[in-house]
């Protein structure tokens, strides 16, 4: 996406008005303006230049956006200037322009209406002179008008190129304010040379030269309330800018540095001190400490970082000295991208808005039209030629296309802020709307419902044997071995302080176990039929592993030559937040699945402990994919996973939600990021959108009734039913305070906490919780496989299965020895044999 500035623009009729121009040219695909901060993203092949012309044709003016940054060549870059692009440099120049129009406006009034309304006293030169009065006020009011030429200049422009905007309404009320003024002065001056005494007084009345003055003061008051709020909503964006470091202590030649975060490059090293800020993201390579990540990740606990542990920029070192090396630098920052996404997503259109978009399109027309006719219908009642004007103007500057321009982009953009502050990143306007509406939700199973690594679950030693000699010697054996499931026993010992005793004669057997000599005697460890052909396996612990495995345990054999030493048992852990957070996502109306790659029996079981309404096992990532599109059947499905398998899922999905710690790859094809790996900020992510989407329509009712009921006041058409009637006065100060309104609806977003359940309530067009999808039994058949001992094995066995012509899918079984095959063609015996074997594992025959 390009991306450009566009100044000029006023309302709601403008940003149509842009869109419609840049729309126009050869090889855009698609525009999205926003109104909010004057900026405007296009996809497509055009060329800039052309883009910029068609712009500055439609009366408008542009320049593109300078946010890739700098590179050195070595690996540096510069962080865009998202600060400057943010400044608010338009508040400024209103508050200036307000404060010298109500210094004109003050002696205005004075004269106006304090003498005119409360006899208030009047300066010698102009007491009973009418006519230097009105010349009095002409030129007060002309002042007022040269100060707001603003509204002069991009009103009448707009009409010039056939693109009427909000400044158009507000130029024509205080322009006929003016001239009719200027002409009731000009006839005073007439009447007083004829004498004509009565004549005199009567065009008094006609002054409307305060009309003229207070229109365009109220209307600067609006925009000045306006500019703050818009200001207040890119508040989330600004403090993540703030907490950027601008400096970095970095080693060079042993000593070191501190110098400015551009001159860090990839490959240096820097060092960060308890109570300074990270300043770019970057690996431990010596030391530790507390990091602090809430910056990112809203998360307040710090986590301990050590040798080898990734860290990032803006985060805070609590505690320790740690010597980091620089990994990404300038705009390659997970901070620096953070701020993009949110920058990228204020650049796109919701869905919504292309009601207020077709509406703003012919909006301004519609009004000076409906002024006219409501003019010309009060002079053929019998109505004065002022009072008919009055009615007319009161229309032009009650009407407000820019509450109807500003009621999604504000909210929007607070929503997307507020997303940001708890970790959660929407890329785009559409994917904040959207996830609200989300119906069914696919979670991966492994590293998003499941922590995604083994970790010890039991520990059952045998009759007459020590926990500690149990763990001796598992510790002691699976400390030299790289499987997994090796992995989560040595972690376990080093948690208990325990060190690994030394171990000879080692050796490793493919897809059964592990033998070594400790203390003289060997060592068993690994499935029941490769510990029980070396060491005597009593019936109950050969029972107790079967309920471990039908509780999606992996259990875990040992023995020495002397006996049987015990079982430990191994299993991926369902992470803390899992059940509770899909008990959320059910409560909000939202129908569950689990898709995993595991056994059917192991995923059922963690699918019972957390509560899903539907498990789909055995499925590999286009089998994923394949599920989603089944799912998409019934309704909108968001898909949620973090890892490379993950991503054709997720690019199928209505909405794709990655989990923020997996890979760049899943993480590139989602359409929301989660920083932090948890399932309850999907359930936060659903929350907010639909907070957004709700706020968004508050917006737009009263965006819409404002004008709906405003209008038809302004033009008199209360009068004869109610007594009701509008001074231009007022109905300027009215529209001023629409917009106003309007962002300060959508700045309330910044109070909503998207982790309070409080306020859930379930979808209407709700799916349930009863399974939709029932797995075919057709074309399927089972093998016995021996020497599976573990889910990785189970992978090894399904993968070289799934390679043979005719095998769509392969389910393993480590527990029964089993292999379900669905088959799309006749597969031979001798293949399957072979494929097995091939792998490592005993083929026993087709079932």
């Amino acid at each position: 996406m390009e991306k450009y500035n566009v100044t000029g623009m006023s309302c709601a009729a403008c940003q149509a008005r842009v869109e419609k121009a840049v729309s126009a040219v050869p090889g855009v695909e698609s525009c999205s303006v926003s109104l909010l901060t004057n900026s405007m993203g296009v996809e497509g092949s055009a060329d800039s230049a052309a883009i910029i012309k068609a712009i500055e044709d439609a009366g408008y003016g542009a320049s593109l956006k300078d946010e890739a940054g700098t590179r050195d060549g070595q690996g540096s870059s510069s962080i865009p200037n998202y600060e400057e692009e943010l400044k608010d440099k338009e508040t400024p120049v209103i508050k200036k322009r307000l404060i010298v129009s109500v210094i004109l406006l003050i002696p205005l009034l004075y004269v106006s209406m304090g003498h005119m309304l409360w006899d208030w006293p009047l300066p010698g030169f102009m007491d009973g002179n009418h006519i230097g009065m009105g010349i009095y006020e002409m030129l007060l009011s002309a002042a007022v008008m040269v100060v707001n030429q603003k509204f002069f200049i991009s009103g009448f422009r707009g009409l010039i190129h056939r693109a009427p905007n909000m400044d158009t309404l507000v130029a024509l009320g205080s322009a006929a304010s003016f001239i009719y003024s200027v002409y009731a002065v000009y006839a005073m001056t007439l009447a007083q040379l004829a004498g004509d005494g009565d004549r005199v007084m009567a065009l008094m009345n006609d002054f409307y030269f305060e009309s003229a003055a207070m229109i365009l003061t109220l209307i600067t008051v609006g925009k000045l309330l306006e500019s703050i709020s818009k200001g207040r909503t890119t508040d989330a964006l600004k403090d993540l800018m703030k907490l950027a470091p601008k400096t970095a202590t970095v080693i060079r030649d042993g000593k070191e540095q501190l110098v400015p975060i551009e001159q860090v490059k990839i490959g240096d090293k820097f060092a960060v001190r308890a109570g300074e800020n990270i300043p770019v993201d970057g690996i431990v390579v010596e030391g530790n400490g507390a990091v602090n990540e809430s910056a990112l990740t809203g998360e307040s606990i710090p986590v301990d970082k050590n040798v080898g542990d990734t860290i990032s920029a803006a985060t805070t070192n609590e505690s320790g000295y740690m010597v980091c090396e620089a990994t990404r630098v300038g705009r390659d920052t997970t901070l620096s991208q953070i701020i993009q996404m949110v920058s990228d997503a204020a650049a796109t259109k919701a869905p919504i808005a292309k009601i207020a978009d077709k509406v703003s399109g012919v909006f301004v027309p519609v009004v000076i039209a409906i002024a006219i006719v409501t003019f010309i219908i009060w002079m053929l009642v019998g109505q004065t030629f002022g009072y008919a004007l009055a009615r007319a103007i009161s229309v032009l500057v009650i009407s407000c296309p820019c509450a109807l321009g500003l009621a999604t982009p504000v909210a929007i953009m607070v929503g997307n802020g507020m997303g940001a502050r708890h970790g959660i990143m929407f890329k785009t306007a559409v994917s904040l709307e959207e996830t609200g509406k989300i119906q069914i939700v696919a979670l991966d199973k492994t590293g998003t419902i499941t922590k995604g690594e083994p970790k010890v679950i039991g520990f059952f030693e045998a009759e007459g044997v020590e926990d500690i000699d149990l763990l001796r010697a598992a510790f002691a054996i699976e400390n030299k071995s790289e499987h997994p499931l090796a992995k989560a026993i040595v972690e376990y010992g080093l948690e208990l302080s325990e060190e690994p005793a030394e171990v000879t004669d080692f050796k490793t057997v493919s897809g059964n176990g592990l033998m070594a000599k400790l203390d003289g005697q060997m060592v068993y460890g690994g499935n029941y039929q490769f510990v029980s052909e070396n060491v005597q396996i009593p019936d109950y612990a050969k029972s107790l592993a079967e309920e471990l495995s039908e509780k999606g345990e992996t259990p875990l054999f040992f023995g020495q030559e002397n006996g049987f030493l015990g079982i430990i048992s191994v299993a991926d852990v369902i992470k803390e937040d899992s059940d509770v957070a899909i008990k959320e996502l059910k409560n909000l109306g939202i129908h569950v699945v689990m898709l995993t790659g595991d056994n059917e029996r192991t995923a059922k079981t963690i699918a019972e402990d957390v509560g899903v309404d539907e498990v789909i096992a055995g499925v590999k990532p286009d089998g994923k994919e394949a599920v989603i599109k089944k799912l998409q059947k019934f309704g909108k499905v968001a898909m949620v996973g973090d890892g490379i398998n993950d991503a054709p899922a997720l690019t199928r999905a209505d909405m794709g939600i990655a989990i923020g710690t997996g890979t760049d790859v899943a993480i590139d094809a989602a359409d929301v990021v989660l920083m932090k790996s948890r399932i309850s900020d999907v359930v936060a992510a659903i929350r907010l959108s639909r907070a957004t989407l709700r706020n968004i329509h508050e917006n737009l009712f009263w965006a819409f009734f404002y004008n709906i009921i405003g209008i038809p006041l302004a033009a008199g058409a209360y009068i004869h039913a109610f007594g009701w009637t509008l001074n231009p006065m007022f109905g300027a100060a009215a529209m001023s305070l629409s917009s106003f309104c309007v962002v300060t609806n959508a700045l309330r977003l910044n109070l909503f906490d998207p982790f309070n359940k409080g306020n859930d309530r379930p979808l209407k067009n709700s799916l349930g919780h009863e399974p939709l999808l029932i797995k075919e039994d057709n074309n399927k058949m089972e093998i016995t496989v021996k020497g599976m001992m573990c889910q990785h094995c189970e992978a090894h066995v399904k993968e070289a299965l799934e390679k043979i012509s005719g095998v769509e899918e392969a389910v393993a079984n480590h527990e029964a020895n089993l292999v379900t095959l669905k088959t799309s063609a006749e597969v031979s015996e001798a293949d399957l044999k072979a494929a097995v074997e091939g792998a490592g594992y005993e083929f026993c025959g087709v079932k």
